[in-house]
């Protein structure tokens, strides 16, 4: 495998690995909102359990995707997937940056977070004591703050905007990826390259001219031919008739 090839899996593997760290932020943040509104006995909007499963497809992807950028980036059939499911979670990245447009809000005053509206000093219905369920002798999530919240919903947002720009660079680094694949396969093993894998060439300059072999020591006898054979009886003949 030639370098050039190595450095891009490389690459592309890292930009994956990041696209999962961006994506886990995304899915434990909502993961935690889902907790404190279940445990706390608030309602759970609908855009908050698709952010999840957005944030959640797109962990298991990256995950996914990086490891097998080692093993089968550059082949045609998985470059296409991979071209087309970056498209997708381009998408998905930025519809949970639209669903979590309040993050932009900044996190004083009054705002509005997925665990409810208000100063950021308050906190959502259901609070009960200490930050726990009411009386019901269970332990559940704490539910923080509004101000808190906010900051986590923004830091979602943001997070989201970076995970979208990383697929867009996973989308465009397939076409090298195959580009360097395909050379790899045409100039493969042989002797040009000391049978080592890669698409080195030999430059013009260093191309020796070809010389003509040396025939001195590997041609075989002549053998005559039957007319030859025949007119050299024909001589021997009359070189005994004179004598």
């Amino acid at each position: 495998m030639g370098v050039g090839n190595v450095l891009l899996r490389v690459f592309g593997t890292g930009i994956r690995v990041l696209q999962f760290l961006a994506a886990a932020v995304i899915l434990g943040i909502f993961s935690y909102y889902l907790a404190v509104l279940k445990d706390h006995h608030l309602t759970i909007a609908t855009w908050i359990r698709a952010a999840e499963g957005l944030s959640g497809a797109a962990c298991l992807y990256a995950l996914l995707g990086s490891l097998l950028t080692i093993c089968l980036a550059g082949i045609t059939f998985f470059g296409f997937i991979a071209m087309a499911l970056d498209v997708c979670f381009v998408g998905a990245m930025i519809a949970i940056a639209v669903l979590t447009r309040d993050g932009t809000q900044t996190c004083s005053g009054n705002v509005n977070t997925p665990l409810g509206s208000g100063p950021t000093n308050s906190n959502a219905d259901g609070y009960g004591k200490d930050g726990f369920g009411f009386g019901s002798g269970e332990t559940v999530t704490y539910l923080p703050n509004l101000g808190l919240a906010c900051r986590l919903e923004k830091t979602a947002f943001a997070v989201s905007i970076i995970a979208a720009g990383l697929f867009v660079i996973s989308f465009f680094l397939q076409i090298p990826i195959a580009r360097s694949h395909k050379r790899e396969k045409r100039f493969g093993p042989s002797p040009a390259n000391g049978y080592t894998s890669g698409s080195t060439r030999n430059r013009f300059w260093r191309r020796n001219k070809k010389t003509n072999p040396d025939t001195t020591g590997n041609v075989l006898p002549g053998h005559p031919t039957p007319g030859e054979i025949e007119g050299g009886y024909k001589a021997e003949a009359e070189a005994n008739t004179r004598f």
